[in-house]
């Protein structure tokens, strides 16, 4: 193998392909970043067993092949290197790999070839465009709410799934708190399975790091799922696109039916209150001051049609007490939320105001914005005896 490629054209994809491998941890192979030139292109490969990277740049392919590198060490040499063109020769003789720049001299030793195992390939038939800022939107709206234990199985895994006519539905749920944010696209709800598929959120993190705002194609297989990004020279049409490929695996666990405690929102006998967002995150921030460990919720009681009064209560830290104007509708006195939970789920919202939709002081209670269109997060109250909040009540 040997090639020159500019080191801006390929320091990307090493980074993003030297970010999925264990650094010293786990089977060699898998810590081995794979380098294959042929037909003019650098290919650059990597694995963590579940998660697959693709790159593929333009270079000057003298001799093809493919070899292995202990990919930390290959990314932080071509990372603190200066702009330019970097050979790349495999010296069979010595099995090195070979790397030069100007006067710039390195040898890396190359990993065993058998190590190699076949990436699956971009389903091209299958592909639909998308916009990867508009995933990322997504993502930031529902990943939060998604839980962190893997023991949790579904409920550790972000949900899409084909709903109604042309639209999609994408959904977190931890427990405690969950997320839908719904879009109407013919072609990504032609390409989901009718029970829809689930992504681990351990998969969603690394996927929210590999996309951009560009334009991306994704596709599915039976088993993974594939996002893959194009990007062309816009001074020269003719020059090889730079092409990235993510794939990761699909989960099969059995979803929650969220139609259950959705429903419950649109019942007759509900609370509504209507507020400015940003006057009670503020209001909320001031009143988190005196949670604590024991006391980290926040009081709101309904005081009339036009008035909420926050309060906080911790034997140790103190009190607080803030009213806000609002609007309210409804015959529930109070309730009480985790301050923290609910400053994080305004955090997710645009919208000047927002409308909490409150089915009682124990059950579900979903949040809603007039600018925030088509997405709906749903918080459980925490129970209140004798003024005293505990236990978080599931919504699965």
């Amino acid at each position: 193998m040997q090639l020159k490629v500019f080191r801006n054209d390929i320091i990307d994809g090493l980074q993003k392909s030297s970010a999925i491998i264990p650094a010293k941890t786990g089977a060699a192979f898998l810590r081995t970043i794979w380098l294959e030139a042929a037909q003019g292109v650098l290919r650059i490969l990597s694995t963590d067993s579940s998660l697959e990277f693709t790159g593929q740049y333009a270079a000057k392919v003298t001799e093809e092949g493919l070899c292995g590198v202990q990919g930390k060490n290959f990314f932080e040499l071509v990372r603190k290197l200066p702009p330019g063109e970097i050979g790349l020769t495999l010296d069979a003789a010595s099995g090195n790999l070979l790397i030069k720049q100007g006067s710039r001299r390195y040898k890396l030793p190359v990993s065993d070839r058998n190590w190699f195992q076949s990436f699956a390939p971009f389903p091209d038939e299958a592909a639909v465009t998308w916009s990867g800022d508009f995933l990322q939107e997504l993502l930031d709206r529902v990943a939060y709410c998604i839980s962190d234990e893997d023991t949790m199985e579904a409920m550790a895994c972000m949900y899409l799934r084909p709903a109604g006519e042309a639209r999609v539905e994408v959904c977190g749920l931890n427990g405690h708190q969950f997320s839908l944010v719904g879009f109407l696209n013919d072609d990504i709800h032609a390409l989901l399975p009718a029970e829809g598929i689930l992504i681990q959120k351990k998969y969603v993190a690394e996927l929210k790091r590999w996309l951009t705002a560009d334009e991306i194609e994704l596709a599915i297989s039976q088993k993974r799922l594939f996002f893959r990004s194009q990007q062309k020279d816009p001074a020269d049409e003719t020059a090889t696109p730079k092409i990235e490929t993510f794939s990761l695996p699909l989960s099969y666990y059995q979803y929650p039916d969220y139609n259950t405690f959705v429903s419950k929102l649109k019942t007759d006998d509900v609370s509504t209150l209507t507020i400015d967002r940003l006057e009670l995150v503020d209001a909320l921030e001031r009143v988190a001051i005196f949670n604590t460990d024991n006391n980290r919720c926040a009081y709101f009681l309904f005081e009339g049609p036009s008035e909420l009064s926050l309060r906080s209560q911790g034997q140790e830290a103190g009190e607080a007490s803030e009213t806000l104007e609002c609007a309210f509708a409804g015959s529930l006195d109070k309730v009480a939320f985790p301050t923290k939970d609910i400053i994080d789920i305004l955090g997710h919202f645009g919208s000047a105001k927002v409308t909490l939709t409150l089915t009682g002081a124990e059950g579900p209670c979903g949040i809603t914005g007039e600018e925030d269109a088509d997405s709906l997060v749903i918080i459980m109250p925490m129970k209140i005896v004798e003024e005293t909040y505990y236990s978080e009540e599931d919504i699965a």
